[in-house]
């Protein structure tokens, strides 16, 4: 295997939901540039039915053929303690975890009116959860080895929501929140946390969308976007998205707001003056939660002078 730019020789990767789509590509790419790669995959149905490890295996073999090193595993990532076990299979092989790729998901897809509770607790749990599982075990390697890098998927649908899928993009949005914490938590101990937010055609996407446009949307283009998270060079708290061989960064920003103060008729001074309260003009990235409560209070103060 050659040694491009986005060098990962040395480095251990783990990448769930990587026996076939995103996944694979995530997996071999990280292959191909020098990594150690541990591929989980349960091999269940898009909803999540079902299960078997062959898929894991059949992706790991694969990267055995081109010259790589790989392991299979088929651990749900909804179990923790299988999760655990994961973990444990990777560094008990190769000594370490660098690079941990949340990338397992389902779907089940339906109005909410119509969905019922188990189906939006499920989606839930394999993304969310899933990904919460899956860094927490990783998570003290990580900061005894003082380095990692840890991907969460996010999706256009949480950010900016889709008929449908409410279930899914409220896991999804909740993995911006999750990573957001993660990466100042981490910080110490040189963890990069980021989000990728994908567009591909996938298993998943099948029959969703013309047959052209999904042709534009082979997942090999969103790789990229995972090489530069993933590498020792990442960023953090970043939202990358990708798609079609495009490239965007997506931010939850702060406006400056309006100060009204206390009063019985704020509510209406509020509904009057909505407009300034939204205006963009000035908004900013806050670094921490805390910046909301910082704008408030130097807005509050300043009234008083």
């Amino acid at each position: 295997m050659t040694t491009p730019s986005l060098d990962f020789h040395g480095r251990v990767a783990i990448v769930t939901g990587a026996g076939g789509g995103l996944g694979r590509q995530h997996a071999l790419a990280l292959a191909r540039r020098g990594a150690k790669v541990l591929i989980n995959d349960l091999g269940g149905a898009v909803d999540g039915q079902g299960g078997s490890a062959t898929a894991a295996e059949r992706v790991a073999q694969e990267i055995r053929d081109l010259g790589g090193e790989a392991l299979a595993n088929g651990a749900s990532v909804t179990d923790f303690a299988a999760v655990q076990a994961m973990v444990q299979q990777a560094v008990d092989a190769w000594g370490r975890v660098d690079v941990l790729v949340n990338n397992a998901g389902i779907l089940r897809d339906k109005s909410f009116a119509k969905m019922e509770l188990d189906d939006f607790r499920l989606v839930v749990d394999v993304h969310l959860m899933g990904a919460v599982h899956c860094t927490k075990a990783v998570w003290p390697v990580m900061n005894a080895q003082k380095y990692g890098r840890i991907v969460m998927t996010s999706s256009s649908s949480g950010l900016y929501g889709n008929f449908g899928q409410s279930n899914y993009g409220a896991a999804k949005m909740a993995l911006v929140g999750l990573m957001q914490t993660l990466s100042l938590e981490g910080a110490k101990n040189n963890i990069h946390v980021n989000c990728l937010a994908p567009t591909a055609a996938t298993r998943m996407t099948e029959g969703l969308m013309p047959q052209e446009v999904l042709d534009a949307l082979k997942p090999e283009a969103v790789v990229p976007a995972m090489l530069v998270l993933a590498h020792e060079s990442a960023p953090t708290r970043t939202v990358l998205c990708a798609g079609a061989g495009t490239f965007e960064a997506a931010h939850v920003t702060l406006t400056q707001g309006v100060h009204l103060g206390l009063g019985e008729l704020v509510p209406e001074q509020l509904a009057a003056r909505l407009a300034e309260v939204t205006d963009r003009n000035g908004e900013q990235v806050p670094q921490s939660g805390s910046a909301q409560g910082s704008n408030e209070v130097s807005q509050a103060m300043a009234a008083r002078r």
